[in-house]
């Protein structure tokens, strides 16, 4: 059940009128939004309602065990005990048949041979989503920097709340749990901007991101010998707008539905083509990834607290492994490494130069962007043999066949949206606010009615949805 469809709008509207009938029974509401949730996720497969399930009683039941122990060794271990059980999901159904496969070839290589048990696993959409907020819940009970929950179904909630569950952004208990403690409130600016932000979204994905998808970005990564330097360039550019489209489009939708409901998400996206280095980047992009890697990862490795080197090491191996979560494939280690090793890079350069600027914020700019660019390829690309040919298809000249003035226009509006300012659809909001009632709803029905007369026919998963 997709968000730009008519099938989850009908939905929605169910949820949202039903819930607010509900407003002053917060208990029953948050049964009834953990009921939807569940409708909303087995839509997928109703099979994986019961690992949803599961995965929320654990979490629930170990944060409590820690929350009532007052032995520092025994916290540990409970700590411990929740994040490898969470890894343990995690693993099996994500990385079960990629470390078999490596394991059969590794023995094959060294003359070993065997015929390992390889399962048909399927992917839970959304399970790298809830169980990092279960990993996060768990280790901020165990810091103290989070109360357990009142109850397992404020627990549930959090982790199967549809508007985020199966694409983020990655919301930590500390910011949710105490909202589904009070009963919501619905204020004008707030039911204004979730409106403003569902819209905006829509543009995003259903005009932008699919249009250069279907039409430039697709064709071109699936055969790109079949396509000539400016194609593949204009590709790789699309692609960048694409993805930031695509997953910022989501987060906006997310924010902006749960907005409508009485809640609020954190934002997840700053401009990130704006970054004048791949750490500014990283603190731009998927904020609610990043930061969880941050705090999550990065911190207990040592984080920065011994040194260049060490902090450099602790970087790389964050971004590896950052990498990997988002796929169990090469390309996205080496799209992690080549993030981490410029990172290491730039820690590198501060040191030697202190605060003395060497390059101009503008070259910056341009540096981080192609470099980013060329992660994307390796995120993009099935496989290593489709990125090298896409970075060799830069060096041939062929005829235009893809690059129109369309999807060239497409590209230029994408990047462009970097440069509205940071809070605009916040101030809009604010505006509107005073509007009567009857000229708001014309004007975002108005909106509705351009974005649908203006996307192509048919809705594409988003791209996250993999993850």
């Amino acid at each position: 059940m997709l968000f730009p469809t008519l099938a989850f709008g009908v939905f929605f509207l169910f949820v949202y009128f039903t819930a607010w009938s509900l407003d002053r029974e917060n208990g029953r509401r948050k049964v009834f939004l953990l009921l939807a949730s569940w409708f909303f996720y087995a839509q997928w497969d109703w099979r994986f309602v019961g690992l949803l399930i599961l995965s929320a009683v654990l979490n629930w039941g170990v944060a409590a065990l820690i929350a009532r122990n007052d032995s520092s060794v025994q916290r540990k271990w409970l700590v411990a005990l929740g994040v490898l059980i969470n890894l343990l999901i995690l693993g099996f159904f994500k990385y079960y048949g990629f470390f078999i496969e490596q394991m059969a070839d590794l023995l094959t290589r060294v003359g070993w041979e065997r015929d390992l048990p390889l399962l048909q696993v399927v992917l839970p959409v959304g399970i790298s989503f809830f169980t990092f907020q279960g990993i996060s819940y768990v280790v901020d009970v165990h810091r103290r920097k989070t109360e357990p929950a009142n109850s397992l179904l404020d627990v549930m909630l959090l982790m199967s709340f549809f508007p985020h569950l199966v694409a983020g952004p990655i919301v930590r208990a500390s910011d949710l749990l105490p909202q589904f403690a009070r009963t919501p409130r619905l204020t004008r600016e707030a039911a204004t901007l979730g409106l403003l932000l569902i819209v905006w979204g829509l543009f995003k994905k259903t005009v932008i991101a699919s249009e250069l998808a279907v039409n430039l970005v697709d064709p071109v990564f699936f055969d790109p010998s079949a396509y000539g330097a400016f194609d593949i360039a204009a590709a790789v550019y699309g692609y960048a707008v694409q993805i930031y489209c695509d997953f910022s489009a989501y987060s906006d939708m997310a924010i902006g539905i749960a907005l409508l409901l009485g809640y609020s998400f954190p934002r997840n996206f700053d401009q990130p083509y704006r970054a004048s280095s791949l750490q500014q980047f990283w603190r731009r992009w998927h904020i609610s990834l990043s930061s969880w890697l941050r705090d999550y990862l990065y911190v207990p490795l040592g984080g920065g607290k011994k040194g260049l080197w060490s902090s450099s090491l602790n970087v790389m191996i964050t971004m590896l492994l950052g990498g990997l979560w988002h796929g169990a494939a090469w390309t996205f280690v080496a799209w992690g490494a080549l993030h981490g090793g410029v990172q290491v890079i730039e820690r590198l350069g501060r040191a030697a130069f202190g605060d003395r600027k060497v390059i101009p914020t503008v070259v910056g700019v341009l540096i981080t962007f192609h470099i980013v660019c060329l992660g994307w390829i390796l995120f993009r690309a099935e496989t290593f043999d489709l990125a090298v040919a896409m970075l060799e298809g830069l060096g041939r000249m062929g005829p235009l066949a893809l690059t129109t003035p369309f999807m060239l226009g497409l590209i230029v509006i994408g990047l462009g949206m970097h440069w509205l300012p940071p809070r605009a659809a916040e101030g809009l909001a604010v505006r509107l606010k005073a509007a009567p009632s009857l000229t708001l709803g014309l004007l975002v029905g108005a909106a509705f009615l351009l974005v649908e007369a203006m996307r192509p026919d048919g809705v594409a998963p988003f791209i996250y949805f993999q993850f």
